[in-house]
């Protein structure tokens, strides 16, 4: 199994969850988070007076698919996440040792 966190821009949220939904994976978590990368935060304007937003508004998308579905899940990810421009974000994958749901014991592929 493998765990995939992409942290995308806000306002591309609802695009990747509903290409993910469509693609068949059952769940995700998203956090709101502030970050920055290449660049490196902006400067904003407010009432004449400039000044630097260091972090920029982000969210963190979380997956955990099995072995098999990993390729379609971060293609799925890749296509709906993308503008082209700086700040589009980044996934991350991790090897996932266990996962149990708590309601039933089930683990492994089973507690997905």
């Amino acid at each position: 199994m493998k765990k995939i966190e992409a942290v995308i821009r806000h306002f591309m949220l609802e695009e990747v969850k509903d290409a993910l939904t469509a693609s068949g994976m059952q769940g995700m978590t998203v956090s709101e988070i502030r970050g920055f990368g290449r660049q490196k935060g902006h400067r904003d304007q407010y009432r004449g007076a400039e000044y630097t937003v260091d972090f920029i508004p982000k969210v963190k998308i979380e997956v955990v698919v099995t072995d098999d579905n990993y390729g379609a899940a971060i293609e799925t990810i890749l296509r709906s996440a993308q503008t082209g421009k700086i700040g589009d974000g980044k996934i991350f994958v991790t090897d996932l040792e266990a996962v149990y749901r708590i309601r039933t014991g089930e683990s492994g592929a089973d507690a997905l």
